[in-house]
C-alpha cells in the first residue's frame, strides 16, 4: 500500500461512524500526526503531508491495524439496498456531527448502529442542519445560545448529485441529498441550502426545533416529501416506512399521490397505510404538534388539488373527534400507520389512553427503548466484559450477562475506578473537583419542567446536611439544557446554577454547561447514582439510566419509562411517587422520597461496599440483557416489522 492508497483507506475509517463504537479503530484514527480528540478525525486525515503518509506505511505496526480495520469495514457492507426507511427530524451519531437537540436524536442514532450490527437492510432519513443545534454557554447565571456552521463534508457527508424538489405553497423548493454511512447503514440527509432555492428557502434546514410555525412545517414537509422522493431517486424499494415519532408523518402525502386513482383518497390511505410504522414518543397531549388551518391549510391545499378531493378531506386525516380546527400530527400519523408503538410497557399503556377516542388509539403497543452498548459502554468495562462475559454482552445475550459473578471486586472497583478518573478529568476541565471518595451523583436531561431537575432542592436543609457531611461525601453532577423559548426551563435551570455556586453546596453541587454526546458519555461512565425524578407518568421512556446500568452505575428513580418494567426491588432504588393530584403537595412528597432513597444509597456505598458491589452485579445480570438496542430492535422485528412483512407477499414500495 502506497501513500495514496493510505491516504484513501484512512479516509474511509474517518467518513464511517463505525469508528465511534469501535475502539480499535478510534484509537488508530487518534494515532495520527494532528489528531485531536476534540475534532473529527477526518481533519486529521485530511491534514496529514505526504512525508507523513510515507513515514507512516513505512510503520509495519500502523499498517497491519490499518489493513485489519479496512478489511473488518469491507466485510460487513451488505449486497443489497435496504428495505426500512427510518425516518427521525434528528440523528445523534456523535457530537462531531451535531444534527441532534437530545434524547429522540441520540435514539435515533443507537437506532440505525443497532441495525448495522444486526445487518438489516434500513436506511435512516432525515435534515441537514446547517447551524445544527445550539450550543449553551451560562452568563450570569442564564442560558445563553449560540450556534456555529456545520461543514457536511467536514462531518462526513458525501454528496449523492441527487436533489429533489418538494411542493410547498406558491414555489417549489430544492433539495440536496447528502449520505452518512453509519457502518453499512445509510443516513440519507436533506439540505435546502443551494443555489436554486431564495434565501428563505435555503433556510428552511438551518436550526433544528427552531423558528416560527410555518418554518417548522416545511422542515416538515422536506423531511417527509423530499425524503420519499430521495429514497425513489437512489433506487431504493421501501417495503417498510419507519416514523421516529411524527415530524416525518408529511411523507404520507408523497406516497399517496403515487397510488391514488379517481380521487379515491380513502383507498389510497389504506394502501399506503400497511407499510407504514409509527412510534409515538408524546405521553401528554402537550407534547403533540398541534397545527391551526391558517399555517398548514396552504400545504394540504396543494395535495388536494393534485388528487382532485376536497381539503377538508384531506385535513379530517389529522383531525381529532369533536376538534375539527386543529391537525393533530400524531393523530394523522396514527392513521396513516398500520401499526404504532409507544417506547415502554407503561408508555404504550398511556398512548392507548391518552388515543383512547381513535380508533386506532387502542392497538398501540410497545417496544422499550434500548441503547447501543458498544457506543455508550466505557473502553475499560467493554474489555472487561469482551474478557469476561464474552462479544454477546454487547447483544443483550443472557447467558453473557448470567457470568457477571465471575466479575471479581477487584476489576469491578478498577473498571469504576477508570470511567471515575475520566470524569474527573472533565470537570476538572470546568473547575470543578472531585473527591475522589465521595458517591457520584448524576443528573443530566433536558431541562423540561416535567422532569423536576431542581425537585431535590425543595428538601434544602437535607441537601445541605447531605454535601456538609465529610464521613459519608456525595457530590451531585446536573446538565442539561433548557429550550431557548421555555422561560420556565430557564428558570428551572437558573435555580440549579445559584445553588451550585451558593456556599451551602459546599462545591459539591456543580453544574457542567452545554450538555451533548461527548459530555453524556462522560457522566454515565463515572457517575455511581442516577438520579431520574419526572412528574409520574409523563416519562416516556428516558435511555440515559439504561447507560448508566451497562457502565456499572445504579439507577435511582420513580418508576416511570423503562424502569417501571426493569426494577426488580434490587437492581437500584425505586422512588416511591406521591398519588396527590395537587402539585404542591405532590412534589413536597415526591421530594422526600427521593432524598430517602439517596440517603439509602449514599450509607450503602460508604458503609457496605460489598453489598453496593453485588447490587451492582445483580442490575448487569437483569438489565444487561434488556437495555441494549439489540433487543429493542429485535423487538421491532418481531412485533411491527415481522407482522408488516407477513401480510401481502410484496408490501407496497411506493414506486408503483
Amino acid at each position: 500500500m502506497d501513500s495514496r492508497a493510505l491516504r484513501e483507506v484512512l479516509l474511509r475509517l474517518a467518513t464511517n461512524y463505525r469508528w465511534t463504537w469501535t475502539p480499535s479503530c478510534r484509537n488508530l484514527l487518534m494515532s495520527l500526526p494532528g489528531a485531536d480528540p476534540d475534532q473529527h478525525p477526518l481533519e486529521a486525515v485530511s491534514g496529514l503531508r505526504e512525508s507523513q503518509l510515507r513515514q507512516l506505511v513505512e510503520d509495519d505496526e500502523f499498517m497491519s491495524v490499518v489493513r485489519e480495520e479496512s478489511a473488518d469495514l469491507a466485510g460487513h457492507v451488505l449486497d443489497s439496498s435496504p428495505s426500512i426507511a427510518y425516518l427521525s427530524p434528528e440523528f445523534g451519531i456523535s457530537v462531531f456531527a451535531r444534527q441532534y437537540a437530545g434524547g429522540l436524536g441520540v435514539l435515533a442514532g443507537d437506532f440505525l448502529k443497532a441495525a448495522n450490527d444486526s445487518e438489516l437492510r434500513l436506511a435512516g432519513v432525515g435534515l441537514f442542519y446547517h447551524q445544527g443545534a445550539f450550543r449553551q454557554v451560562i452568563e450570569d447565571g442564564e442560558q445563553g445560545e449560540i450556534f456555529s456552521t456545520v461543514e457536511p463534508e467536514k462531518v462526513g457527508a458525501v454528496d449523492t448529485g441527487i436533489e429533489v424538489e418538494v411542493p410547498l405553497p406558491g414555489r417549489a423548493v430544492g433539495a440536496r441529498v447528502w449520505r452518512m454511512d453509519i457502518g453499512n447503514v445509510p443516513l440519507i440527509l436533506l439540505d435546502t441550502n443551494v443555489d436554486s432555492n431564495s434565501e428563505r428557502d435555503r433556510a428552511i434546514t438551518d436550526r433544528l426545533y427552531l423558528g416560527s410555525e410555518q418554518h417548522r412545517i416545511s422542515q416538515e414537509m422536506v423531511l417527509g416529501v423530499g425524503g420519499a422522493r430521495a429514497l425513489t431517486a437512489l433506487g431504493w424499494d421501501i417495503e417498510i416506512y419507519h416514523l421516529n415519532e411524527g415530524h416525518a408523518g408529511f411523507i404520507t402525502l408523497e406516497l399517496v399521490d403515487r397510488v391514488i386513482e379517481a380521487g379515491d383518497l380513502t383507498s389510497a390511505v389504506a394502501r399506503v397505510s400497511k407499510d407504514m410504522v409509527f412510534t409515538t414518543h408524546t405521553p401528554v397531549p402537550a407534547g403533540i404538534t398541534k397545527l391551526n388551518g391558517a399555517a398548514l391549510g396552504p400545504y394540504l391545499e396543494l395535495w388536494a388539488q393534485r388528487w382532485n378531493v376536497e381539503p377538508a378531506d384531506v385535513w379530517r386525516l389529522g383531525s381529532e373527534p369533536g376538534d375539527g380546527d386543529t391537525f393533530n400530527m400524531a393523530v394523522f400519523c396514527l392513521r396513516m400507520s398500520s401499526v404504532a408503538n409507544g417506547v415502554s410497557e407503561l408508555h404504550g399503556e398511556v398512548s392507548r389512553d391518552l388515543f383512547s377516542n381513535l380508533e386506532e388509539g387502542s392497538s398501540i403497543g410497545h417496544v422499550t427503548n434500548g441503547v447501543h452498548a458498544r457506543t455508550w459502554t466505557g473502553d475499560a468495562a467493554q474489555s472487561l466484559f469482551d474478557d469476561v462475559l464474552g462479544a454477546g454482552w454487547a447483544d443483550g445475550l443472557t447467558e453473557a450477562w448470567d457470568r457477571v459473578d465471575d466479575i471479581d471486586d477487584g476489576r469491578l472497583i478498577e473498571m469504576r475506578r477508570r470511567g471515575s478518573h475520566r470524569l474527573s478529568e472533565l470537570v476538572s476541565s470546568m473547575g470543578v473537583t472531585l473527591d475522589p471518595d465521595a458517591l457520584i451523583v448524576g443528573f443530566a436531561r433536558r431541562f423540561a419542567p416535567y422532569k423536576r431537575a431542581g425537585l431535590i432542592l425543595e428538601q434544602h436543609d437535607r441537601l445541605v446536611e447531605m454535601l456538609a457531611d465529610a464521613d459519608k461525601p456525595v457530590h451531585f453532577l446536573f446538565a442539561g439544557k433548557a429550550h431557548p423559548s421555555n422561560e420556565d426551563a430557564k428558570a428551572l435551570l437558573s435555580q440549579i446554577l445559584d445553588f451550585s455556586e451558593s456556599r451551602e453546596a459546599n462545591s459539591h453541587f456543580s453544574f457542567i454547561p452545554d450538555y451533548d454526546m461527548a459530555i453524556a458519555s462522560r457522566l454515565v461512565q463515572g457517575c455511581d447514582i442516577w438520579l431520574n425524578n419526572p412528574i409520574h407518568p409523563r416519562e416516556a421512556s428516558g435511555t440515559s439510566g439504561e447507560k448508566v446500568a451497562l457502565n456499572g452505575g445504579l439507577n435511582c428513580s420513580i418508576l416511570d419509562g423503562w424502569w417501571a418494567e426493569m426494577f426488580d426491588g434490587e437492581n437500584g432504588w425505586a422512588i416511591t411517587a406521591s398519588e396527590e393530584t395537587d402539585p404542591e403537595i405532590r412534589d413536597s412528597e415526591d421530594s422526600e422520597a427521593v432524598v430517602d432513597s439517596l440517603v439509602a444509597a449514599r450509607d450503602e456505598y460508604h458503609e457496605s461496599r460489598d453489598v453496593f458491589n453485588r447490587r451492582i452485579r445483580h442490575a448487569w445480570r437483569t438489565l444487561g440483557p434488556r437495555v441494549t438496542a439489540s433487543r429493542m430492535l429485535q423487538d421491532y422485528e418481531a412485533r411491527l416489522y415481522g407482522p408488516i412483512r407477513g401480510r401481502t407477499s410484496r408490501p407496497f414500495s411506493g414506486g408503483d
